[in-house]
């Protein structure tokens, strides 16, 4: 993609050379894309579509850690977390746009794997890279991607559509991401200690891939709509299990009942959780970061659910004077509290 034999200083090409340098890589695929980079801005038409937006924003030692994530990992997962959003509202994803503050510390080639890794996140998701920017950071890399999509108005699905009754639905497992982050700092900390001694990372390929190359949902989408199922309710597992029902619950003026023997988690997830001591499903329900899709839909919808490996039915929604409870796997009943990530909670 970008061949270059020798580390190039960014103050050698400048701002808008660097700007045209990596975007001669890009190529647009999708028909709403009328006018990608280029110009002073993209052009999109979704002819009878919903436009749907979001923007994430990834800084260096608060939302990742340079010393254990490679860059191309980086910007494949900068797309993802982004993507996972709108797929979150039972939409398609189409453009991206991904913007870069760094410093001088970084040469040309270190900026081009964090944008191969974007590139190859947007051609596995068929999406375009319409647009962007690049800024000098003093307080160290800063990752800003918005993404755009388009849905169907009855088929767009919000956190305040849940409705007594339903079924609660998630995808894939649940803890793998937050337990391989866990093995990554362990590593980190011995690294730190001894620089001789190599990480022990051997076996561990699933959860260590969990946290650095997530993979957005978008085969829920296209599955739930290729059985006629148009969720009331959805939105992605970024902060833990327990604060994305909450989030639903509380959107939607209901309470909820999770049977914790229902929840999805992977045996590798388990018995790594087991090792540093930690409970694996509270792994999974204040981990975050598996940017799975946790959906609710009608009763009615049970037939055509029930036998799909890649989605567990977790609990049903109640009304809201019972409250959010989970059901343990000896039977009894807790409140589900959030104790997931929390952007500005102060350090002790």
């Amino acid at each position: 993609m970008f061949e270059n034999s020798e580390k190039t200083n960014l103050n050698e090409i400048g701002e808008f050379g660097l700007i045209y340098h990596l975007t001669q890589a890009v190529e647009l695929t999708q028909k709403s894309t009328v006018k990608g980079i280029g110009d002073d801005a993209a052009v999109l038409d979704f002819n009878n579509k919903k436009t749907l937006i979001s923007t994430d924003l990834l800084l260096e030692n608060v939302h990742f850690d340079l010393r254990y994530v490679p860059l191309k990992h980086l910007g494949y997962k900068a797309i993802q977390v982004n993507l996972s959003d709108i797929y979150a509202m039972n939409g398609i994803a189409s453009q991206v746009t991904i913007s870069i503050g760094l410093s001088s510390k970084f040469p040309l080639e270190a900026v081009e794997e964090i944008y191969e890794g974007a590139l190859l996140a947007c051609q596995n998701y068929n999406v375009d890279l319409v647009g962007g920017d690049t800024s000098t950071s003093t307080q160290g890399l800063v990752i800003s991607v918005t993404s755009i999509g388009y849905a169907d108005t009855e088929h767009i699905a919000y956190r305040s559509a849940a409705k007594e009754g339903d079924l609660i639905c998630v995808s894939g497992d649940l803890g793998a991401a937050y337990v391989g982050l866990q093995l990554l700092e362990r590593e980190k900390q011995i690294y730190l200690e001894n620089p001789n001694i190599q990480p022990d990372l051997e076996g561990k390929d699933y959860i260590i891939e969990r946290q650095l190359k997530p993979e957005a949902r978008k085969d829920i989408v296209e599955l739930l709509a290729s059985i006629d199922v148009i969720p009331h309710a959805m939105i992605d597992v970024s902060d833990g299990l327990a604060s994305e029902i909450l989030h639903i619950c509380r959107e939607s003026n209901v309470g909820c009942k999770l049977y914790e023997e229902k929840i999805p988690i992977d045996p590798m997830t388990y018995e790594t959780a087991r090792e540093f001591g930690l409970d694996p499903t509270v792994c999974a329900l204040s981990g975050g970061e598996d940017y799975e899709l946790l959906f609710t839909v009608p009763q009615s919808d049970f037939e055509k659910i029930k036998n799909n490996m890649d989605i567990s039915i977790i609990g049903h929604i109640t009304e809201p004077s019972e409250g959010c409870m989970m059901i343990s796997k000896s039977g009894n009943v807790y409140e589900i509290k959030a104790q997931g990530w929390n952007a500005f909670k102060q350090e002790n």
